[in-house]
Order: structure tokens, then sequence, then C-alpha cells
């Protein structure tokens, strides 16, 4: 199946991008595998005609933005997001309103949208950097994961008006689990991802971002680690580094829509070229400010 993908991908002269939560056999054909911002870099700067994203609708929705002559594939067109979804552009809307000279700021985990009705985005990984650098003398609303935007708060001291929604994920996840694993693995250090809620937060040795994460684990002289995100994390981590111990958190750190995408979709998707994702032009000029926005603070 990875030569099938190999031979089309050579054809059709694609890229294919990969979320670090996807299942192993499509990260190991993907030519980049990373965390939402990373993707987004990865689909600003690309030659290929073709961005074949395995990931979630919203992330193939900015591939669409920030890539406009391109053709832009989700090989499953039903993978989307819980958390996105809470929030809509016209409740933005209604909500701006409500909070005069307010400076939106959107997780990249929105749809095209809700990235138009909004200032600048940010992903995990660059939020702190992004929240730093907003005027102080306007108000800040942060839509649409309430977890988040609880850590950035702390972290930075800005306070922020915060949307209500979160991650079905990582929101499940409790001091209870991350107890149980604790006791478990007495040694092990515990990494948490900050769309965790603020106690599970609050119990990690480490808090970042996906790619963070990994990172940390990495580098870290220690040999143990409890891995409090997504269990694809665990893909790269073993194999990069084999002599390490990686434990799962919680058994329910599996996100059923990052693992709806399989080879064999990948295949048909580069075969069919379908489905295509595409935004509107008036949706997208807006929203590209927001993306671009956020790409020049990195």
């Amino acid at each position: 199946m990875s030569d099938a993908v190999a031979k089309l991908k050579k054809e059709r002269n694609a890229v294919i991008l990969a979320h670090v939560y996807q299942r192993p056999e499509v990260q190991d054909v993907a030519d980049f595998v990373g965390d939402s911002l990373q993707l987004a870099q990865q689909a600003a700067k690309t030659d290929a005609d073709v961005i074949v994203f395995c990931g979630v609708h919203f992330m193939a929705e900015s591939a669409a933005i920030l890539s406009p002559n391109k053709i832009v594939l989700l090989p499953e067109e039903n993978a989307g997001c819980p958390m996105a979804d809470m929030v809509t552009a016209d409740a933005l809307r209604r909500r701006k309103a409500e909070i005069p000279g307010v400076q939106v700021v959107a997780y990249v985990n929105t749809s095209a949208a809700v990235k138009a009705e909004s200032d600048i985005c940010c992903t995990s990984a660059n939020a702190l950097k992004v929240v730093s650098a907003l005027p102080e003398d306007r108000p800040i609303l942060f839509v649409p994961d309430r977890n988040l935007g609880d850590w950035i708060t702390r972290q930075t001291g800005r306070e922020m008006h915060c949307w209500e929604g979160y991650c079905n994920t990582h929101d499940h996840l409790s001091v209870d689990d991350i107890e149980r694993a604790k006791a478990a693995h007495p040694d092990a250090e515990v990494l948490v991802h900050p769309e965790c809620r603020p106690e599970v937060v609050a119990k990690a040795d480490f808090v970042a971002s996906t790619t963070g994460l990994i990172r940390y684990a990495l580098e870290s002289p220690r040999k143990s680690f409890i891995i409090a995100t997504e269990e694809g994390v665990l893909h790269p981590l073993r194999k990069q580094a084999p002599e390490k111990t990686f434990h799962l958190a919680a058994r329910t750190l599996i996100c059923p829509n990052m693992k709806s995408t399989s080879l064999e979709k990948v295949v048909w998707s580069l075969q069919e070229m379908q489905p295509r994702i595409t935004v509107d032009p008036v949706i997208r000029e807006k929203a590209l400010k927001s993306l671009e926005r956020m790409l020049a603070i990195v």
C-alpha cells in the first residue's frame, strides 16, 4: 500500500502532510509529520501541485487558505473536530458586539468562517507568543478552547474572555487518571498538553504542544514518561527513542476523527483527486489575514 502511495504521489506531484495524531502507517508515508503550526507552515511554502492533508477538516481548510492555487485533498471527508464545531461565525459576531474593542484570538482548531471573524490565529505551540504580542490596552477574546485559554492566561498574565469550548479527547482526562498512571509508573515524568483541564495541567512536570512534548521527551535524560495527549504521539516517540519507555496517561486518549484516515483512503484520494477542500474566496481573504499574522510572529 505504501508503494502505491509513493507512485501516485509522484504522478500527481503531491505532498502528504500528516498530523502527529494520525495512525502510525499514515505517519510513515507522509512527507512531513507535525502539529498544526508546523503543518500550516509546510502548506504555506510547498511547491507541490497537490496537498494531501491527513488530519481533520479545519486543517485542510487552513491549507486551502494558505495555498489557494493548490489542490487540497482530505482523504476522509468526514474527519471533523467537535471543538471547532463549538464556535460559529454568527455566535462569534454576537459575542464580539458585547465586548467593545475586543481582539479575537482564534485557535487554529476553528472553521475558516470563524478565522475570518478573528484578528489572529494561534496554535498550542505559539499561543504564548501570539497573546503576548497583542496590545495590552484592548480586551482579548480567545476561541474556542477554554482549557488552552486558561493555560495561556496563567502563563502570560493576560486576562482573556474564553469561549466555553473544549477538546473531547483531552478534556476527558482526569486527575484520577494521572494519579493512577503515576502510581503505576512512579519514576516517569508527566507530560501534559494544555488542552487538558487546568487541574490535570497542574499535575504535569512539563506542559507543551504535541511537538513540544515530543521534543522534550527526546531531549530529556529521563527514561520513562507518562504522555497526556492523543496516543498518536507514541509512534514517533518510540521510533526515535526505543531505549525509553512511554506510557499513555489513559486509554481514552484516542481521537476517532484523527484515526479515521487510513492508507486505503489516502490511495483512493490520490487516485480520484477527491475529496477536494475549498474555501469561499471572500471568507478566504479574511481568514488569510488571521493566519498570516500568526505566521509572522513565529
